[in-house]
């Protein structure tokens, strides 16, 4: 059976093959909370799918409209094999409990690099944010590049921001976007990350002003906070 776990995911877990990511609108912080339980209901009394599936992870965004699911999955193929035989007798039971949903988007990744602490045991992550990356036409040479650049980056920073844990970068199948799943200790980290000299989180120097005005970037990208409210595993 599907059950409920307190963990974090680990989005670099070279078991993943297909990662998704994807956003729901639901209005107000109370009609977060009850979409949640609805989807934990919903999970626990079926049968986990497929052992496919590694992990499903939901999150509440700060802005008290947005859920954010990130399912772990070895394979598109088994994902959508779920869709056809699973997927919508969960969305009917969960859209009865919370009627009005608005499902925005779906989207298809691979995990291509990470970066975390060294040595000592991290934190468990109080924050989770979203870096939503977008680029004019697919570029999947450019996505790397993008993101290679960003590590360069990082690397010459003569001292990490207080309060970052890890960054997984994931990059879109279609080839035009790159997700960061950042970790951070708290919201405020972050925030004070935000507001640090500099454009953005990382030091104003050359190297992050080369990531800033990468070609083809476009400036529709986005930056969400967001709290783990449900993790279910088999």
């Amino acid at each position: 059976m599907s059950r409920r776990t307190e963990q974090h995911p680990d989005p670099a877990d070279p078991r993943i093959g297909a990662p998704f990511f994807s956003t729901w609108r639901v209005g107000t912080p109370e009609r977060q909370r009850q979409a949640v339980e609805a989807i934990g209901r919903t999970w626990e009394r079926r049968p986990w799918p497929t052992d496919d599936l590694l992990g499903y992870h939901v999150y509440a965004g700060h802005d008290g409209d947005t859920l954010l699911h990130y399912s772990q999955w070895r394979s598109e193929q088994a994902f959508e094999a779920f869709v056809k035989a699973h997927r919508q007798e969960r969305v009917d039971e969960i859209d009865t409990a919370v009627p009005g949903i608005e499902r925005v988007e779906i989207g298809r990744y691979r995990h291509y690099r990470s970066a975390g602490r060294e040595g000592a045991a991290a934190p468990v992550p109080g924050c989770v944010v979203i870096v939503d990356v977008r680029f004019e036409g697919p570029d999947e040479d450019r996505q790397r590049a993008w993101v290679d650049a960003v590590f360069e980056a990082l690397a010459s920073e003569p001292e990490a921001r207080p309060g970052g844990i890890s960054a997984h970068f994931h990059l879109s199948t279609d080839g035009t976007r790159v997700l960061n799943y950042a970790e951070w200790e708290s919201a405020q980290a972050h925030i004070d990350a935000l507001a640090a000299p500099g454009e953005g989180v990382g030091s104003a120097t050359e190297r992050w002003k080369r990531v800033q005005n990468w070609p083809g970037l476009l400036p529709s990208g986005s930056v969400s906070r967001y709290d783990h409210v449900l993790g279910l595993t088999p």
